[in-house]
């Protein structure tokens, strides 16, 4: 806590000076959604560069003047929930005062650019995400304030801890991890108990695009058990995105990636070519929209996929056919057939890329 302590007071040094000086002070922080800014390294996933581009957010500025003054107040509120060891979620933050920050996604990329321009992750700026993530199986764990969960026992969901950093003595059985897109597939699963049908295993839902502690939970549990991380999604762009963000990391977060990334993931379903082996019907398909056909042109040309030969092979059946598919689309082969034939199949004859 000494070292954000530390970081704030030198940026609220920087803007004394400059006013003492009679300069309008100016706060510089990376330019975060810039691909130009990012490298991508096999072991890591997508980083940020030690040089990259930055901006200025200038005090004396009409355009920028704004966000000078909700990064000086929210490096406030960080300042003193530091030296009272007191935590708020974003949404708290929000809450404090609707007017004057305008929005959610305001706090949100300003938390965001304050971790990146002070080089500290978010939760030690005791600034906590509200979790929308759920998590059951072959686990279990004592959370920071010492509850004990244990989601062995029954088929109960628990929903990620909002301070994973913070969780400890996670004892698990597990074979593998799940990581499954949607919430609804999540819940078919567990009520067709498949954590306990193939082998134990822990299962992960970030019910579409994960948030930070859900990609925290993913990461904790690799470095804990060190155990296949499998990916189930719907066979389609907005899919494929999401399973990059668990794998690769986000631009806009590539400043946290080292506790972010787990780049040994793999895709396990629904692949594009499964959809052709497996007879589905046409019509049970759904075609593109131009947004779709976008999204999978900009995925296929990130430096990722180039060393994916498999993936990419996937993405070009599905760039081909210009159709796509939900998980659910399983069902129309039999009500129970994704988690009595197919997963099962494929975890036990290697079906994964």
């Amino acid at each position: 806590s000494s070292e954000v302590l530390e970081a704030i007071e030198n940026v609220i040094q920087g803007v004394l000076q400059s006013l003492a000086q009679k300069k309008a002070p100016v706060l510089t922080v990376a330019n975060r959604t810039d691909w130009r800014n990012i490298e991508f390294k096999d072991s890591v996933g997508l980083q940020m560069i030690p040089a990259c581009t930055t901006k200025q957010i200038r005090s004396d500025c009409p355009q920028s003047a704004r966000r000078f003054a909700l990064m000086l107040k929210i490096l406030s509120m960080i300042y003193k929930m530091v030296q009272s060891n007191t935590y708020a979620t974003k949404r708290d933050i929000y809450y404090s005062d609707t007017l004057l920050f305008g929005s959610q996604s305001v706090v949100d990329q300003i938390i965001n650019d304050i971790s990146c321009m002070l080089k500290i992750p978010r939760r030690s700026l005791h600034v906590l995400s509200t979790t929308k993530g759920f998590v059951a199986g072959n686990l279990s764990y004592t959370e920071e304030d010492g509850t004990k969960v244990n989601c062995t026992c029954s088929a109960t969901v628990f929903t990620v801890p909002s301070n994973v950093q913070g969780i400890k003595n996670l004892t698990s059985h597990a074979k593998f991890i799940l990581i499954v897109e949607k919430d609804a597939t999540f819940q078919r699963l567990l009520d067709d108990n498949f954590f306990n049908k193939v082998s134990p295993c822990i299962m992960i839902t970030g019910r579409g695009i994960p948030d930070l502690n859900t990609r925290l939970l993913v990461r904790k549990l690799w470095d804990s058990f060190q155990i296949p991380i499998f990916t189930l999604m719907d066979a389609d762009p907005h899919g494929v995105e999401i399973m990059c963000v668990y794998k690769y990391g986000s631009v806009s977060m590539s400043f946290e990636a080292h506790h972010l990334t787990v780049p040994s993931v793999k895709w396990l379903g629904l692949l594009p070519s499964d959809l052709e082996r497996l007879n589905i019907c046409k019509d049970a398909l759904i075609p593109f929209t131009k947004q779709d056909e976008n999204k999978l042109a900009s995925i296929q040309k990130r430096p990722y996929i180039a060393c994916q030969p498999l993936w990419k092979k996937e993405l070009e059946i599905m760039a081909a056919s210009k159709l796509k598919a939900e998980i659910q689309v399983l069902t129309s082969v039999s009500s129970d057939y994704l988690s009595r034939v197919y997963l099962p199949n494929k975890l036990q004859f290697g079906g994964w890329l």
